[in-house]
């Protein structure tokens, strides 16, 4: 139980961080309070409903891993390493495709429900 309550003080910790730390992150969580109610009015179904949430929800874990990366890459050395930049570049990439597949689902949703497909 106590290794349970720590973990849970680890990712209250880490959402603090993250929330203090990174304007992107802020805004996705802003994504996310507007996605709950819209998943209801957009959903058809109740999967549905719940993938649309699930995958903002995705964006957040990735950019919080990136996040992650960003800040481990920054303590190891702030001169310009450009593997370390290339690292960098491909959990930005990770974030810019798990944004790209949110909005897929967003309107693939949208589209099933004015019954376009």
């Amino acid at each position: 139980m106590l290794r349970f309550w720590r973990a849970t003080l680890n990712t209250r910790n880490g959402l603090a961080f993250a929330i203090r730390s990174e304007q992107a992150f802020r805004e996705e969580l802003i994504a996310l309070a507007l996605a709950l109610p819209l998943a209801w009015l957009v959903g058809v179904t109740g999967m549905r409903r719940v993938e649309l949430i699930a995958v903002v929800v995705l964006v957040l874990v990735v950019e919080l891993l990136n996040t992650a990366i960003e800040k481990l890459a920054d303590r190891l050395t702030t001169d310009h390493d450009p593997q370390i930049g290339q690292v960098k570049d491909m959990g930005s990439a990770a974030v810019g495709v798990a944004l790209v597949m949110a909005g897929a689902f967003w309107i693939f949703a949208i589209a099933e429900r004015i019954g376009a497909i």
